[in-house]
């Protein structure tokens, strides 16, 4: 399983919490373990096989992280969302775009532009086209402010 896969999971996760029923730490915890991976591949073939290490890093690191820069990557959406409160999107949406900026913003290892086309593939995969392209806008406007404040 590779990264793209991990990312995957991580945005099932990200939405899951969405609806804040669980403590962050232990649904992430719980949802790694390889009996709970198992039951879920039945329904999902993503879920299927031993998780390596790295991945199941990143998918902890990436959730947490996710968790705890919440309220700043909910502004930045709301700053860059034209004519759209945050309240209005789906739970998906703001899954997919807080993966995306947290990944933007605080992954060294993940360029700015495979975050971006990542979250838009996965928004093409669960949402409408709309939402893609409302993903893609969002995230484009927040890489240009990144450059050009990177240029100044």
């Amino acid at each position: 399983m590779g990264r793209k896969e991990a990312r995957e999971i991580a945005l099932h996760l990200i939405f899951e919490l969405s609806f804040k029923q669980f403590d962050d730490a232990e649904l992430v915890s719980a949802r790694l373990e390889q009996e709970v991976m198992e039951s879920l591949a039945g329904d999902v073939a993503l879920y299927a096989g031993e998780l390596p290490e790295e991945q199941k890093t990143y998918i902890r690191n990436t959730v947490l992280g996710v968790c705890a820069h919440n309220a700043e990557l909910d502004a930045v959406v709301e700053a860059h969302s034209t004519n759209w409160k945050t309240n209005r999107l789906t739970h998906m949406t703001m899954s997919l775009l807080r993966l995306a900026l947290y990944e933007m913003q605080y992954a060294d290892d993940v360029p700015v532009g495979t975050a971006i086309d990542e979250a838009v593939a996965l928004a093409k995969k669960y949402e409408s086209k709309e939402a893609s392209a409302f993903v893609n806008g969002v995230l484009g406007a927040v890489a240009r402010e990144k450059a050009d404040e990177k240029a100044e």
